[in-house]
């Protein structure tokens, strides 16, 4: 194996956006079983370490494919673009930003459940039409457009995982 290979490559996979994730998850499984440092138990210490490497960079490589906003992000990297290096976003983009977020502080307060499960709703349904917009703009490479995409995801998840917060406290 080739350590400087990309993510893609350790799994054989071709660099793009759309994965089967049961593929992935099957060559995960097929190229951690060559690495695993188990079978390198009895081997000198230089092999152990170098298998211990291994299975720690295809950890690292599946962790980044599996989910679709760091496989985005990794492939804005390969094509040069640093996502977080950038932090313009549109004006537009940060009011609903701040809407949504006074919207889930109010419903939170409240503890209405309802209204949570309601802006969850509405917020995932949003963001998917996103996610297959970013798919798009990466097939394209629409780089530019992708990396601004991608940075309002970003933001979104973490609104998405503040509701989910607001929702555990309320039922709790």
């Amino acid at each position: 194996m080739d350590f400087t290979q990309d993510h893609f490559a350790l799994f054989g996979l071709p660099r793009r956006y759309a994965l089967d994730n049961a593929e992935l998850d099957r060559l995960y499984r097929e190229v951690q079983a060559r690495v695993h440092p188990d079978k390198y138990a009895h081997q000198p210490d230089a092999e152990r370490r170098l298998a211990m490497q291994w299975a720690t960079r295809i950890n690292e490589a599946y962790q980044t494919l599996r989910q679709p906003l760091s496989r985005a992000k990794y492939l804005l990297f390969l094509a040069g673009v640093e996502v977080e290096r950038e932090r313009r976003m549109s004006a537009e983009f940060l009011m609903q930003q701040m809407e949504w977020r006074e919207a889930v502080a109010e419903a939170r307060a409240a503890l209405a459940v309802d209204e949570l499960e309601a802006l969850h709703a509405r917020l995932k349904k949003e963001m998917r039409g996103q996610y297959l917009k970013l798919a798009a703009q990466l097939a394209a490479p629409d780089v530019g457009a992708a990396a601004d995409l991608l940075r309002q995801l970003m933001f979104q998840e973490k609104l998405l995982a503040d509701i989910d917060d607001a929702l555990a406290a309320a039922e709790a």
